[in-house]
């Protein structure tokens, strides 16, 4: 790899980084997860970059990579755990007026690929075209988990709201 890859790949993290931070928080709604799943994401695309060599669409690879990260994070076992200490002898009210929360509580509800593809469309402001091509799906695909995300989108922060 040469030296003007290196910094391409360089700028690129600096110049992107809070950008794909604003993806990864909407994907995960932790602050902390974010960041974790932000630096694994780059540390695959600088790995991939040296191993291809060169990268047509960094911005594309990096993006693709981000969700792709989060959707396998979300399959593993340990992830599916709560551990708790003592449980609670009955649950806490958390009903929250803030818009903000009550849309991250309603994004924690849905499933990974349905959070992943509302980000990139209704965030990252992507057609159907370009999120089926960044998940890998067919655009009917695309089209239907939006439209149950969506539905379960609505479903939650009405449920909240409430």
């Amino acid at each position: 790899m040469r030296a003007d890859d290196d910094e391409a790949l360089r700028a690129f993290v600096e110049s992107r980084r809070t950008a794909l931070f604003r993806s990864a928080y909407l994907l995960c709604g932790d602050r902390h997860e974010a960041e974790d799943l932000v630096q694994s994401a780059l540390v695959k695309v600088v790995l991939g970059g040296r191993r291809h060599g060169r990268l047509d669409n960094i911005e594309a690879y990096a993006r693709k990579t981000l969700v792709n990260t989060f959707i396998a994070g979300r399959r593993r076992f340990w992830r599916r755990e709560r551990a708790y200490g003592e449980l609670p002898d009955r649950p806490g009210n958390t009903v929250d007026t803030d818009t903000g929360l009550v849309v991250r509580q309603a994004l924690a509800r849905l499933t990974a690929r349905q959070r992943a593809v509302l980000v990139l469309r209704y965030w990252e402001d992507l057609s159907v075209e370009a999120t089926a091509e960044a998940l890998g799906m067919r655009t009917n695909t695309v089209k239907s988990h939006t439209a149950r995300g969506l539905a379960a989108l609505r479903a939650g922060m009405a449920e909240e709201l409430v």
